[in-house]
């Protein structure tokens, strides 16, 4: 039976809710919307077309005492769809949403990204620049870690100044490597300065591999962080069982007592823990499980509409894929409609084989859209001199989709002569043992909430996940330019210049945007959309609780 995201009686709550955060970006925006959302709301723009003016501060507002708005008490079991020996309680080596969702029960940022995927205030109180070059960081004072001791600047400091250091392999190296100087400039004040302007470091600072851990921290076997929940067991590959830290210096939350979070990686068997009651909360949902949750009153689903996306991921590095013509002939090959429909049931927007979705304010809509074309796709492959050769292609359900990718791209190469031999290989332990590892593989990428964010993590010749090895000197170039680019009409410029590079040249095919969906008890109350992906961006600990 087909599912689709239209069928009536569907306990959907819906991504409309989502969808309203992006309304903003597609009409004609303010200047101080635009400032909002490159993280910079409070900064007065200095005239037309620019992001930021007059020395000013950044945010100041907005931080947060919690809104006691729930019930406390109570225990849930939560349930994702990959885990592995390599998960990790250190913010800097997140790899995946299972590891930021730990982390942000655990842990706390300087900023928070809400809704809308602007920054607000957490651990910081504010934020000072006249230049986005410098900036001046005020800190909490009525904050401590878990085991006591009081949130200072000098773990702040060492919380990022730790991205460089090579013995910790910091997921945000390349991040990091903005990062001039960082210090102290009072027991609870920090200056940060950049190599160049960055606009977006309020935003930045908000996303989980920048939680702030205690100076000096170097063992991750538990977590010693300012988060809701204090770590009572972490078992990689197993389970972690966070208790609620009943110091959070935010009033009145975390609500529940007491989270086990576990990973399922079969789809099947995830929803049927979910409808038996034996768990109370999954990610993700597959569109193709909707029916069987469908008519079940105890049972709702969430969707949350996405920057995220399904990749194929053709790696440079490990050849034969670096020919270029290979590289166009399976973007060709990508029946983008056809994936949206089988895949994803109809959940998602099409992409465009480049990473920023129409929603972001810096999309480049005059890319033309790359359709499905056997004829250029058989064009490109006979130029790569590829024929005849048989391609293993690496595919799994911890990449969402891409096992049902895999078969119609293998049917699609069958007509112009490619054979495509999918290995099919468990969710558990994907992203430490077969992603970034093969020649044609499949990635799952989680939104960011900037596009220099996005373009600088997984496009930026340096970066730790840049998943095709792909190097290009002019990207880099302007990625460094946009971001200290005050100019907002040639910014967008260059980011469109740069999501056309990667359109035409680099060695990934997107074909659409996805949206996430949670499934969840019916009494698990507080959960609601979040761009950034599902489980509330990776944020839900601190939000729900149990309406028994």
């Amino acid at each position: 039976m087909t599912d689709n995201k239209n069928i009536p009686g569907t306990q959907l709550i819906s991504g409309e809710q989502s969808q309203r955060i992006f309304e903003g970006l597609n009409r004609g925006m303010s200047r101080r919307d635009a400032l909002r959302m490159l993280g910079l709301a409070g900064i007065a723009a200095a005239g037309a077309g620019s992001l930021f003016g007059p020395a000013g501060q950044v945010l100041a507002a907005g931080a947060s005492e919690g809104s006691v708005k729930g019930k406390r008490g109570g225990r849930i079991k939560v349930a994702s769809a990959t885990s592995s020996t390599a998960d990790t309680l250190d913010p800097a080596k997140g790899s995946n949403y299972t590891d930021y969702c730990r982390h942000n029960m655990f842990y706390n940022g300087l900023t928070s990204l809400d809704e809308q995927l602007a920054p607000s205030m957490a651990l910081a109180e504010s934020f000072d620049t006249s230049d986005a070059l410098t900036w001046n960081i005020k800190l909490r004072k009525d904050v401590v870690f878990h085991d006591g001791k009081p949130l200072t600047s000098a773990d702040v400091v060492y919380s990022l100044t730790r991205h460089k250091l090579p013995q910790v392999g910091s997921k945000a190296l390349s991040i990091a490597q903005q990062f001039e100087e960082v210090k102290a400039s009072g027991p609870h004040e920090v200056l940060v300065r950049l190599v160049s302007p960055n606009a977006d470091l309020p935003a930045i600072l908000g996303t989980t591999h920048f939680l702030i851990v205690r100076d000096g921290a170097s063992d991750f076997a538990t977590a010693n962080g300012t988060g809701p929940f204090t770590c009572a067991e972490f078992q990689p590959g197993v389970r972690s069982i966070a208790k609620r830290n009943d110091n959070y210096w935010k009033a009145g939350l975390p609500y529940l007592d007491e989270i086990e979070f576990f990973s399922i990686p079969d789809e099947s068997a995830r929803i049927s823990a979910l409808l038996a009651g034996d768990v109370d909360l999954i990610n993700p949902v597959s569109p193709r499980s909707v029916s069987r949750l469908k008519s079940n009153s105890n049972v709702n689903l969430m969707e949350s509409l996405t920057g995220g996306y399904t990749n194929l991921v053709m790696r440079d590095e490990l050849g034969p894929v670096q020919n270029p013509d290979f590289v166009l002939a399976m973007k060709y090959l990508l029946d983008r409609k056809q994936i949206n429909r089988v895949a994803f049931r109809g959940y998602g927007a099409i992409a465009n084989d480049q990473p920023i979705a129409a929603s972001n304010r810096y999309f480049a809509a005059d890319i033309p859209q790359r359709d499905f074309d056997l004829d250029k796709a058989k064009f490109h492959f006979k130029k790569s001199g590829m024929t005849g050769r048989a391609l293993p292609l690496v595919a799994s359900e911890a990449a969402t989709g891409s096992q049902d990718i895999a078969q119609l791209l293998q049917l699609s190469g069958q007509q112009i002569g490619l054979k495509l031999d999918i290995k099919r290989v468990p969710a558990d332990g994907y992203w430490s043992n077969h992603w970034m590892k093969h020649p044609l593989g499949f990635g799952s990428v989680n939104a960011r909430p900037t596009a220099d964010l996005m373009f600088s993590l997984f496009y930026q010749s340096t970066a730790t996940m840049n998943e095709s090895g792909w190097n290009n000197p002019r990207f880099d170039e302007l990625l460094l330019a946009a971001r200290g680019e005050t100019d907002d009409a040639k910014r967008k410029q260059m980011y469109g210049e740069m999501q056309m590079l990667v359109h035409e040249h680099c060695g990934v095919g997107i074909p659409q945007f996805s949206s996430s969906l949670d499934g969840h008890n019916a009494k698990l109350k507080g959960l609601a959309p979040h761009p950034l992906g599902g489980l509330m961006g990776y944020m839900f600990a601190e939000n729900v609780w149990l309406d028994a």
